[in-house]
């Protein structure tokens, strides 16, 4: 397991909660530090590395057990 600088526990929340707290929050670490992201709402396999895309971090990928990880890049 990858560590994180920032855990955010979206578990329970419904698309697009999950992506709104990584785009709140993803400035608390910094640049090259890992946010990892617990959720358990589908979407957020789709949404996140998407969100990735848009904002020019790096999605580093997923455990298989809802928990997502992100680079910050800038």
């Amino acid at each position: 397991m990858t560590a994180a600088d920032l855990e955010l526990d979206c578990r329970g929340m419904l698309c697009p909660r999950p992506v709104i707290e990584l785009g709140r929050r993803y400035t608390e670490v910094p640049v090259g530090g890992i946010v990892a992201v617990l959720a358990d709402d589908v979407a957020a396999r789709t949404d996140i590395p998407a969100w990735c895309r848009m904002r020019g971090q790096e999605y580093l990928g997923e455990d298989g057990r809802g928990r997502y990880l992100v680079r910050r890049t800038s």
